[in-house]
């Protein structure tokens, strides 16, 4: 008796017929017939009754059903486990405090290891240090390097914010901007940008922000809304948009530098991720 022969029982019973129950298992009848009845000898007992082409299930045949249910419900349970088990084993869970240094850690990973995937969550600054030192997480992206004995750290990439300004709005005319300049102007914004928007906050706390999650309706109000927004230099994010002038942030805090973190005991797989991460920066700096 085997787990294919339970699946068949539990199909003859749910159709009725043997030639549906064989078409919707991708078998010939004759096999599925034989299958059936060698299922009867090993059990030593009739699991049906058979009336012209229907067949029932005899007292014998709902017992043997409701185990055989009982079993594939098990194995179904068993291999939903292993499966995520194994999605787990591919894939590498990254905390980050802003989106862009995640997109960059994401291209070099599917250029060096596309069958690796990357599961992300942003986070604070303290909650990325300590989860990376707990090995809770595989990678971490910070805003500055953590200098403990068992975590490695490496520059990963530099951010740049400025202001997107409509072309007849006055701050287009403008060399650049500071936060005191725009604090009180309302403006459009991309949701999850992680500590920016902690910043944004604290240095303009008289403006008012219409948040936007939803990346192409953000894209899609960016052309023609009146308010001003922000942009970055980061390559994803980077853009001309038709009608928007970007005038630069003259704010120390509108640079921000990020860096990789991996526990130095950590998962193999994320410390050559790592050790490929550090390899492009280390290039890209030559």
């Amino acid at each position: 008796m085997d787990i294919e022969q339970l699946r068949q029982l539990s199909t003859v019973a749910e159709l009725g017929t043997v030639s549906a129950a064989a078409e919707r298992l991708r078998i010939s009848q004759p096999a599925l017939s034989r299958s059936i009845v060698r299922l009867e000898n090993e059990l030593g007992c009739p699991l049906l009754e058979r009336t012209g082409r229907r067949v029932a299930l005899n007292h014998a045949g709902r017992t043997a059903l409701e185990y055989a249910r009982s079993i594939l419900h098990e194995e179904r349970l068993m291999r939903i486990a292993l499966d995520d088990i194994a999605n787990r084993s591919r894939s590498l869970t990254v905390g980050t405090v802003a989106p862009a240094p995640l997109w960059r850690l994401t291209a070099l990973s599917v250029e060096r290891f596309p069958d690796r995937m990357l599961s992300s969550r942003t986070m604070r600054q303290q909650d990325v240090e300590r989860e990376v030192i707990d090995r809770d997480l595989d990678l971490g992206i910070s805003l500055k390097p953590l200098r403990y004995p068992a975590v490695r750290c490496c520059h990963l990439m530099d951010e740049v914010l400025a202001i997107s300004a409509p072309d007849d709005h006055p701050f287009a005319q403008r060399e650049s901007l500071t936060f005191a300049d725009v604090d009180g102007e309302d403006f459009l914004l991309m949701g999850g940008i992680g500590f920016w928007r902690g910043l944004v906050d604290e240095k303009m706390p008289h403006s008012r922000f219409l948040v936007q999650e939803d990346r192409v309706v953000f894209e899609r109000l960016s052309a023609t809304s009146p308010l001003l927004g922000f942009v970055t230099d980061a390559a994803y994010l980077a853009g001309e948009t038709p009608g928007r002038t970007v005038v630069p942030l003259d704010e120390p805090q509108a640079r921000a530098r990020f860096w990789l973190l991996a526990n130095a005991d950590g998962d193999a797989q994320a410390l050559e991720l790592f050790d490929w991460a550090e390899t492009q920066a280390d290039q890209s700096t030559d």
